[in-house]
């Protein structure tokens, strides 16, 4: 418990000098509009139940470089489950340059509770397609690792329309024993009209160390919030 006080004062202290720095360098170019990626929010109607999960994106207008994550997914099945599916993230985020950012907050899961965690976080995105790979690592004794990844596709169709297509993947073990506790996979095929998303989607969900496996089809929608 000690050790884990002291690493996350290590990354408040971090972050506090940090944002002092980039205060007193920015300038001039604090006064810049910094474009910020919409928060995105999807909802999938399934075989096993309602998926929802929001993804925040944003850097501070101050200081350009400091930013937020945040990452909440839900499962709630049509039938009770022996132990809830719920995971959600918060990170303070540093771009290190264009595309790869350093990141420190907590993760909460009813298995883990709350641990304060840190990562990297790579993005590339263009109209037509995005790619997102994020290892991260528990700060804990007992630590666990996860790395996330996804893939989106968005060609245009017409002047309306774009084919959207999306692959999400999440792996995570425990290092010291060597264990399986959670993955996923998540897919998305559909049409993009403006800010909207919608077509047919499927889970596929891996728990503990037996891996015992969900599965869920369906449909989904997904938007963005300007």
């Amino acid at each position: 418990m000690l050790k884990n006080k002291k690493v996350v004062g290590v990354f408040f202290s971090f972050f506090l000098s940090v944002s002092s720095l980039l205060a007193q360098s920015e300038g001039d170019e604090n006064n810049k509009t910094i474009q910020n990626p919409p928060v995105n929010m999807e909802a999938m109607a399934g075989s096993r139940g309602v998926f929802y999960q929001m993804i925040i994106a944003k850097k501070f207008q101050s200081i350009p470089k400091l930013g937020f994550f945040g990452l909440t997914s839900v499962n709630a099945a049509w039938e009770k489950e022996i132990t809830p599916d719920i995971m959600s993230q918060a990170h303070l985020t540093y771009s290190l340059f264009k595309g790869l950012d350093v990141t420190a907050g907590f993760q909460y899961s009813p298995i883990y509770s709350f641990r304060p965690v840190a990562s990297l976080m790579y993005t590339y995105a263009s109209p037509d397609f995005m790619i997102v790979v994020n290892p991260k690592v528990d700060l804990a004794d007992d630590a666990a690792t996860e790395t996330m990844m996804l893939l989106e596709y968005k060609p245009k169709i017409n002047e309306k329309f774009r084919f959207y297509s999306r692959i999400q993947s999440m792996y995570g073990f425990v290092p010291e024993s060597g264990t399986h506790n959670r993955s996923s996979i998540l897919l998305r095929a559909g049409l993009s009209y403006k800010e909207f998303s919608f077509g047919a989607g499927s889970n596929f969900d891996w728990y503990g160390p037996v891996k015992h496996n969900e599965n869920s089809i369906g449909v989904f929608v997904n938007t963005l919030i300007f």
